[in-house]
């Protein structure tokens, strides 16, 4: 089947998101371009591995041949940042502008999607041709054809105002477009009760990293980015790096959790020592860091709090590496535990952070406080659960009650 007629496929079933179908196309080809390069791998750099591209790991860390983490033998792997270059003449300036700017990997791969995407309807000319009217028609289709959220449409407005100008030199100038829809929205919030339920599906690591999620207020890539310093068990706090917006935060460690992380700890400890003698890299570090400090991926306390079982792969620089927990993992883990704990809301691990926020209204703290925990710009972000607390506004009770 022809990529076109994959694509056309798809367009007939409801619900296709079908810019996610593009990118697995694109990441396909790139992969089929790469596979003559990795078949020169040598067999001794090489174990066998899992469809999910992770290295299976002995009790001491080591690939199964007992040497280092070795190349898997797959040759369908996406190739490295530095292999990776693009395949167009303005996608390569693309990846230019954005490796320069040191922009992170996922960032890279989402301004690529929606070059490509904003390329591919350009009715045949080229992207280094492209005006503020073809920007301007793009971002409109995705608010009237597509129906795309106000988010995703200032995604795509951002990504392609840094691929024209920064990439590809264009002078946009000044356009108009339609906006997306704005709608309110009222988070899903679950009662005490209801937390405890979920939390009592899970169990070891996923139970804590949830009660630590609802207890602190964080959001899952915060959660999932903790690292040993990060954490304060004398004081009860916990120090939140680089959330939203690339702003550093402190917030409240439930004391009802010192007890279960000091063992969570000691557990890791021994994963360490087993990494650092099996000789497994340092954890990867935030830009800078690791050419200032080349030794702390290697310390105690740049190691991630909760840590992946299995070695993986870097994209960046195709390294196998222990990361952190990966957040499809735990995603499941919690919707899982919401259905097996019979409720008929849509649990999620943000569903968490919804909860804390409404909780501590109902408590009576301060909405002030609230906004600082949770790490809001705005005051006006954080007022939005006080729609959803059990007594809103000053308590208004319903006139069926009041009988």
């Amino acid at each position: 089947m022809r990529a076109k007629e994959y694509i056309e496929a798809y367009e007939k079933q409801e619900n296709c998101r079908l810019e996610k179908v593009r990118e697995a196309l694109r990441w396909f080809f790139r992969a089929a371009q790469t596979r003559e390069t990795s078949e020169k791998v040598g067999a001794a750099d090489r174990v066998e591995s899992s469809p999910t591209r992770r290295v299976q790991v002995d009790a001491i860390g080591r690939g199964k041949a007992g040497g280092p983490p070795a190349l898997p033998a797959r040759s369908g792997i996406a190739p490295k940042a530095g292999e990776d270059l693009g395949g167009a003449d303005w996608e390569r300036d693309l990846i230019v502008a954005l490796r320069r700017k040191g922009v992170l990997w996922r960032t890279e791969q989402t301004y690529r999607m929606w070059a490509a995407r904003f390329s591919s309807q350009l009715d045949g000319h080229s992207p280094y041709a492209a005006t503020g009217d073809d920007v301007a028609a793009f971002l409109t289709g995705l608010a009237v054809e597509r129906r795309a959220s106000p988010s995703t449409q200032k995604q795509a407005l951002n990504a392609l105002v840094f691929f024209l100008q920064e990439g590809l030199k264009r002078d946009l100038g000044q356009f108009d477009f339609k906006r997306a829809r704005t709608r309110q929205t009222v988070p899903t919030v679950l009662t005490r009760a209801e937390c405890q339920r979920v939390f009592d599906q899970l169990n070891d690591t996923p139970r804590l990293m949830a009660e630590l999620m609802y207890g602190a207020g964080l959001r899952l890539m915060e959660l999932l980015r903790l690292r040993i310093h990060h954490l304060d068990l004398e004081r009860s706090q916990l120090k939140v790096y680089a959330g939203k917006g690339n702003k550093d935060r402190v917030t409240v460690l439930p004391e009802s959790l010192s007890e279960r992380l000091g063992g969570h700890l000691r557990r890791l400890e021994l994963l360490f020592e087993k990494d650092r003698k099996a000789k497994v890299p340092g954890v990867w570090l935030p830009e800078g860091l690791a050419r200032k400090y080349s030794k702390a991926g290697v310390s105690w306390t740049w190691q991630w709090l909760f840590p992946s079982r299995e070695l993986m792969r870097t994209p960046e620089t195709g390294v196998y590496r222990r990361h952190h927990v990966q957040e499809g993992t735990f995603q499941n883990a919690v919707r899982k535990a919401g259905v097996d704990a019979g409720l008929t809301k849509r649990v999620t691990p943000h569903v968490l952070r919804h909860s804390f926020a409404t909780h501590l209204l109902e408590g009576g703290t301060d909405i002030r406080t609230v906004q600082e925990l949770l790490g809001h710009q705005s005051v006006e972000t954080t007022q939005l659960y006080l729609h959803v607390m059990k007594k809103p506004g000053i308590g208004v009770r319903s006139p069926l009650d009041a009988g």
